[in-house]
């Protein structure tokens, strides 16, 4: 749900897009650490916030971290 905010603040076009691995932190909401494929050998690692059900709002792409690869461990940032 976030790939078009992702290509449109990295300046990308992402022809894969797999989620491969992910992390929680529940805040006033959720904050979903996510490590996405983006290519054969390249991986971004995204923080995308989820609002609490009342609010009624879609996931929103809060930061990103480029060249990353499938060993890098997933960690807060």
């Amino acid at each position: 749900q976030v790939k078009a905010q992702f290509e449109s603040q990295a300046n990308v076009n992402c022809v894969v897009f797999a989620a491969i691995e992910y992390r929680t932190q529940v805040v006033a909401g959720t904050m979903n650490f996510i490590k996405v494929q983006v290519s054969d050998d390249e991986y971004v690692h995204l923080k995308v916030f989820q609002s609490l059900p009342y609010a009624n709002q879609g996931p929103s792409l809060v930061g990103f971290q480029t060249g990353k690869t499938r060993d890098d461990p997933l960690t807060y940032f």
